[in-house]
């Protein structure tokens, strides 16, 4: 008679040598296998990035806005209007970044093109404005009468045309690979017209790259400048220096050009001072800057090294400001286009802090003074740091409490910004978010 162990020794040796058993153990192993292989993937999912553009220049063409007031008429075009995106996805985080060829793009536009894009949650996408002063009225200022120069169909396209750029990158999203670089734009490019050599002359490039280092998807270029080359006064429609800059890295890379602002106010313009200190306001003024300035961002990003599994996270946080300038609360309450302000008159914005691969980028809703800019790049985390500004709003400069109201040279900046606390009230946003976010690093 055997014992209770006999048996569990022969019945373990009919399992191991039973033919189906043995088909079972291999189906579980394959099982096993696949499953490693699919959590392997999830550990090292692969950044995926596209980009879309599409033309915004109206037809017929439409007076332009060079910032407060009513917009001026034109009689031709200098290069195109564009809205340009780019989509970043790492694991479950996806970011948008769009820039428009306009002044600025309030966000009661970006939120109605929020509300069309799938697929990325509306506080991750930033959008920007190049600051060109040679674009339609998108603030739909009034006169004394309350008239506006604004076009609310051509405002109702762009709204649309970010939406199907966002949604066509969406659909083209694959693998990517990030180069990053930050290093001084050499040459006759900006200066500060109030002082001339107070301004950032770094110019921050980030490249993203497809399957081969040859396939160039997007180039960004990250620097402070105002694109006023032309202005408003000329009788011209442009992207003013964007154009050629954007065209220009096309040409090279084969990859979309998107243009991002800094912190460019009081007063970071184009440097097109002439040999007798005269500005030459003119088209090939507009493509050498810009072309200068293309060529010093593809120089510098040139030697990056390949980032291998960065990571993307992006933060959002709602940001409120008091609007203690008359003239500024005059323009916001008399808009039609529905801008929201308490009744205490706080206007509410979002600052976004995004950490990609070894790069950290930080919105500013406005025209950050130089002197802004350097401060937070010197307190951001990341080994390359890059300031967006005008972007998901754009309320005018942004000074810090001891340059409002100061010089002479300040007053026109002082007016047209919210008011003596919009600075202080941003850096401490701004330093809190650095502060309550870890640093941007790679994959392991």
């Amino acid at each position: 008679m055997r014992t209770h162990k006999e048996f569990i020794i022969l019945d373990h040796a009919y399992f191991i040598h039973s033919p189906h058993n043995l088909i079972d153990m291999y189906r579980i192993f394959l099982l096993l296998v696949c499953l490693f292989s699919v959590l392997s993937c999830f550990s090292q999912q692969t950044l995926r990035a596209a980009a879309s553009k599409r033309v915004i220049t109206p037809d017929p063409l439409l007076p332009v806005s060079g910032g407060v007031g009513i917009p001026k008429p034109v009689d031709k075009k200098q290069g195109d209007l564009y809205v340009r995106a780019l989509v970043l996805e790492e694991g479950a985080t996806r970011v948008a970044i769009v820039c428009l060829d306009n002044l600025g793009w309030p966000s009661v536009l970006g939120d109605r093109s929020r509300a069309l894009i799938s697929g990325i949650p509306a506080e991750n996408i930033l959008i920007s404005a190049t600051h060109t002063h040679s674009a339609p009225d998108a603030y739909a200022f009034v006169d004394e009468q309350g008239n506006t120069g604004a076009n609310f169909e051509y405002l109702d396209y762009c709204v649309k045309q970010v939406a199907d750029a966002v949604n066509e990158a969406i659909e083209q999203l694959q693998p990517a690979e990030l180069r990053m670089a930050v290093g001084e734009a050499k040459g006759k490019i900006a200066f500060n017209y109030y002082a001339p050599d107070l301004y950032d002359p770094r110019c921050g490039v980030i490249q993203v790259v497809g399957k081969s280092e040859k396939d160039i998807i997007a180039t960004l270029v990250n620097y402070a400048i105002h694109p006023e080359v032309l202005g408003s006064k000329r009788g011209i429609l442009s992207p003013d220096l964007c154009g050629p800059l954007c065209t220009e890295i096309e040409n090279s890379t084969g990859g979309m050009a998107i243009f991002i602002n800094s912190a460019l106010g009081g007063m970071v313009t184009a440097d097109n001072r002439g040999p007798d200190g005269e500005s030459v306001g003119t088209w090939a003024e507009c493509i050498r800057i810009g072309e200068l300035l293309a060529d010093e961002a593809l120089r510098i990003v040139k030697d990056a090294p390949i980032q291998e599994n960065p990571l993307l996270s992006c933060i959002s946080r709602e940001v409120s400001f008091p609007v203690e300038s008359e003239l500024m609360r005059a323009i916001i309450m008399s808009s039609p286009l529905g801008i929201k302000i308490s009744d205490d008159f706080n206007l509410t914005t979002k600052v976004n802090l995004i950490n990609i691969g070894q790069g950290q980028i930080l919105t500013i809703p406005g025209e950050a003074l130089p002197n802004i800019g350097y401060y937070l790049k010197r307190k951001m985390k990341g080994q390359y740091n890059f300031l967006f500004g005008l972007t998901n709003d754009a309320f005018g400069y942004i000074l810090t409490e001891v340059d409002f109201n100061s010089f002479k040279r300040y007053d026109y900046i002082t007016r047209t910004s919210l008011g003596e606390r919009t600075g202080e009230i941003y850096i401490k946003n701004a330093l809190e978010l650095l502060a309550e976010n870890p640093s941007p690093q790679a994959k392991q």
